[in-house]
């Protein structure tokens, strides 16, 4: 995942992984946490933690 530039300052290091094949989605800063969240509870059922 890596922040568009459009809504970035500077926009070097999401290009670079962009580049590199490293993203598989590219997003607005205010849309990320959401993915991530997104992402961990497709990952984690039920939403418990392993402690």
């Amino acid at each position: 995942m890596a922040q568009d530039e459009a809504s970035c300052i500077v926009f070097g290091m999401p290009k670079e992984a962009i580049a590199h094949g490293g993203v598989t989605k590219i997003l607005p800063l205010s849309q990320i946490a959401g993915e991530i969240l997104s992402f961990a509870e497709r990952h984690n059922p039920g939403g418990r933690g392993r402690g």
